[in-house]
């Protein structure tokens, strides 16, 4: 039986989640509320894991331990790292790095995690493409991109920052915690994918855009997961 774990970093990336699902059980473990119950018809157990790395790693441990989750999904917003993603597009993950993992001396790449067998996380294939049909139906009046999501403990709102991951690492959108539940879905053999709609360019912008455009970016990639929870 499938059960979708659902995590968003910010409460207006699962406030619209929560809103909709027939709760059955909360559970605060980790300093994190963890609400299972039905969304959309599907089991699943949503989740707002808090900002970061760590906070997102912990948070996707926790579904796979304690929830046993069949699945899991990543939505809420990120900076586009390429001009032609524009505010409010879709970005969907091909698969996922750390772009401020550097253990270039241990003889891996910039980027990879020494001793994890890859440089990016890769994610679910079926979970891609169920990702950029139903984004086609709902969300029509934007563009949905698939392609690399990197990850780091840093907002990037510097466009010399934001260049320097461009050029390492080929990135489509940049957020904070994409890679490590990528990394622990692909520890634990689960499959994954990540939702993300664009807030802002990541770029000497970004300051003033991302306030103005987060709300209705979250709510977008919201809507996105909806759609997909009866088809996978």
């Amino acid at each position: 039986m499938k059960k979708i774990g659902i995590i968003g970093a910010m409460a207006q990336e699962v406030e619209r989640l929560k809103g909709e699902m027939e709760v059955f059980r909360t559970v605060s473990k980790a300093s994190m509320e963890f609400w299972e119950g039905a969304l959309c018809g599907t089991k699943a157990v949503v989740v707002q894991s808090g900002i970061g790395k760590v906070n997102a790693a912990i948070c996707a441990q926790i579904l796979c331990d304690l929830f046993e989750v069949t699945h899991i999904i990543n939505t809420g917003v990120a900076g586009s790292l390429k001009n032609e993603i524009d505010i409010g597009d879709i970005v969907v993950s091909t698969d996922a790095l750390h772009h401020d993992m550097d253990a270039q001396v241990l003889g891996v790449q910039i980027g990879e995690v020494p001793q994890a067998g890859c440089l990016a996380f890769p994610a679910d294939p079926h979970l891609q493409q169920l990702a950029i049909s139903c984004c086609k139906e709902v969300d029509a009046g934007h563009a949905v991109y698939q392609g690399r999501v990197v990850s780091g403990d840093q907002f990037i709102s510097d466009r010399r920052v934001k260049d320097n991951i461009v050029s390492n690492f080929q990135g489509f959108c940049v957020e904070m915690e994409g890679a490590p539940i990528a990394q622990a879905a692909y520890l634990n053999h689960v499959p994954f994918v990540i939702i993300r709609a664009i807030s802002d360019k990541a770029d000497d912008s970004a300051k003033m855009d991302f306030p103005i455009f987060e709300k209705d970016a979250a709510a977008r990639s919201a809507s996105l997961v909806e759609r997909m929870l009866p088809l996978i």
